[in-house]
């Protein structure tokens, strides 16, 4: 991991273009030079497409060291609603080192993203446009780029330099810019990017309703509450409802409902589907250059199940890797163990427990609860009977090896029968009307209008035959617990937590400053409250669950910081290096 951060730094800092020193050499121009693409329309557009195949690394992903881990994976595990079970404790993880989980390559990688939108930005006027709608519109899609994966950064990293331009030499003295500053700079971008994009387009590609989702995040991130209501309400007057009758693939199956309709990779781009606004495109039958490794929701999200530790009656294996389980819920591997508050807690309400809940997105069609986890060794005593828990070789082997799992979301079959069962390639939701109005209800909590607020909280709850919310019940918590509901597996979670919890701080809710931010922050409180695991102290490959307040932000990696000889990234409060920062700039020139 260290070397892919090094090797992207270093083409980073000498323009993206060279590895070594042959940069500062002439050479003819490369076919595929700059120079030579951005010459016409169609060489602009085809940067754009590879901006949007970029999204998908939100959501696709592997392990491995050659790819990258989902961002989504590492955005619910270090959240309250689950844990990574191979690093849970988040003091191994430094600006040197992060152990399975990518929270230092994820920094690299949306920085190689942001490079694209740069390259496009930069060069918007090389050449003779058709018309200023024409310039405008491309122009427009590579803000949105831009301005998607610094909200990205600013709300998993904090402060940090915000590159304005294409690189076309070598740059060593990067400065950190504040949050704040990059917040409005993205604001004012996708503005004009909301204005200029179209109101429809073909699956993939940025619309006005994206733009002015976005726009809502970044309104509220900035304690805007009137203007993003303004942009929420331009989204859902626009082209898109919310979905309340059964469609798509598994529409004929009586036994499925809405909500199971609602998330099938391949209902999520559907012309039938009203509700999307963008979606990652992910698509088994395109050529293998333009596909992902899967979207590997089995393998990272479920339970590992199928393990040797989980025993029959005998002390012997109950559990083989094989049959129809395993076409079901996959090669399970428990990298976001979720926890008890998500699989139980909050679908308890007004009486209802998670067993009699009316709500559709914890029915017991949706979902495989443990005790519908039973021994599939034919060679076991206990064959087909359910797993017993007290026969696990270690108490702790439940938090890996049986736990529920949200089958209408992580089932993602293979297309190649061949492959393992991991979760194969499909279309993920990146924007969905659902957020809209979770979004547009937070405005109007945070404007004390809480009729207004449960209001659009309920249209959600509705639709999932939830039981409604009252006024008086509206706070963050509940509208983080919907949101939870709602958007497993799709919000970035973690990231989402942190812009509350600046919203929080530099408004003096609940006690919260930013002054003392990476001392005490609602992020950290909440975790601690509703995430167990580090309460229990964990204990897994050597690590003891752990978190403290300045996990709140992910380090800046040490490697960018040493390269930058010539100025200042700083690194966040908590690790190491922190001492030798100084302020952000302020302003964006």
């Amino acid at each position: 991991m260290k070397h892919f951060i090094f090797l992207f730094l270093v083409c980073l800092l000498a323009g993206l273009s060279s590895c070594d020193k042959a940069w500062l050499k002439p050479e003819p121009l490369s076919f595929f030079s700059p120079e030579n693409v951005f010459t016409d329309k169609a060489g602009f557009e085809s940067l754009l497409i590879t901006m949007r195949k970029d999204l998908k690394t939100e959501t696709t992903g592997t392990l491995s060291e050659s790819t990258i881990m989902p961002n989504l994976t590492m955005e619910f595990a270090a959240s309250d609603l689950a844990a990574p079970w191979s690093q849970l404790d988040f003091y191994n993880l430094t600006p040197n080192t992060d152990q399975y989980y990518r929270y230092l390559s994820m920094f690299t990688v949306i920085y190689s993203s942001i490079k694209n939108a740069n390259v496009l930005i930069s060069r918007i006027d090389n050449i003779k446009w058709a018309s200023d709608a024409e310039r405008n519109a491309i122009l427009a899609e590579a803000y949105w780029h831009r301005a998607y994966w610094y909200y990205r950064l600013v709300n998993s990293y904090g402060d940090v330099p915000f590159i304005n331009a294409e690189i076309q030499g070598a740059k060593l003295d990067f400065q950190t810019h504040s949050r704040w500053a990059i917040l409005g700079k993205i604001q004012s971008d996708v503005e004009f990017a909301a204005e200029w994009l179209p109101l429809n387009a073909k699956p993939g590609v940025i619309t006005k309703g994206a733009a002015n989702h976005l726009l809502t995040k970044i309104y509220l991130a900035n304690l805007e509450y009137d203007k993003a209501i303004e942009a929420a309400n331009r989204v859902i007057n626009g082209p898109y409802a919310l979905m309340t009758q059964r469609f798509g693939i598994d529409a004929a199956k009586p036994y499925r409902n809405l909500i199971w309709d609602l998330h099938r990779s391949k209902n999520f781009s559907i012309a039938q589907n009203t509700e999307t606004i963008l979606a990652s495109i992910d698509r088994y039958e395109a050529p293998p250059g333009a596909r992902s490794e899967g979207l590997y929701t089995m393998r990272m999200y479920n339970c590992q199940y199928f393990q040797p530790q989980v025993l029959d009656s005998q002390g012997k294996p109950g559990m083989v890797r094989s049959g129809p389980m395993l076409d079901s819920l996959g090669i399970g591997n428990a990298n976001v163990r979720l926890t008890g508050y998500y699989q139980y807690d909050i679908w308890s309400y007004k009486g209802d427990s998670w067993k009699n809940t009316p709500d559709l997105r914890r029915s017991d069609i949706n979902w495989v609860d443990k005790h519908e986890l039973r021994y599939n060794n034919p060679a076991s005593v206990d064959f087909g009977k359910v797993i017993n828990t007290s026969f696990l070789a270690n108490p702790i082997d439940t938090f890996k090896h049986v736990y529920a799992m949200p089958h209408y979301i992580m089932y993602n079959p293979m297309d190649d029968p061949k492959a393992r069962t991991v979760g194969g390639n499909g279309d993920w939701y990146i924007f969905r009307l659902a957020e809209t109005y979770l979004l547009r209800a937070e405005a109007y909590l945070w404007k004390n209008q809480l009729a207004l607020a449960a209001e659009d909280i309920n249209k959600v709850r509705q639709r999932a035959k939830a039981l409604p919310v009252s006024p008086g019940e509206v706070t963050i918590n509940f509208l983080l617990d919907e949101r939870a509901r709602e958007l497993f597996a799709e919000e970035p979670r973690h990231s989402e937590l942190v812009r509350v919890s600046y919203i929080m701080a530099k408004a003096g809710i609940g006690g919260y400053s930013l002054t003392n931010f990476s001392e005490k922050n609602f992020y950290f409180d909440r975790v601690m409250r509703y995430n167990n695991t580090y309460e229990k102290k964990v204990q897994l490959l050597g690590n003891t669950a752990n978190m403290a307040p300045f996990h709140v932000l992910w380090p800046i990696p040490s490697i960018v910081i040493t390269a930058n000889t010539k100025g200042v990234i700083n690194q966040n409060v908590g690790y190491d290096g922190a001492d030798r920062n100084i302020p952000p700039l302020t302003k964006i020139e």
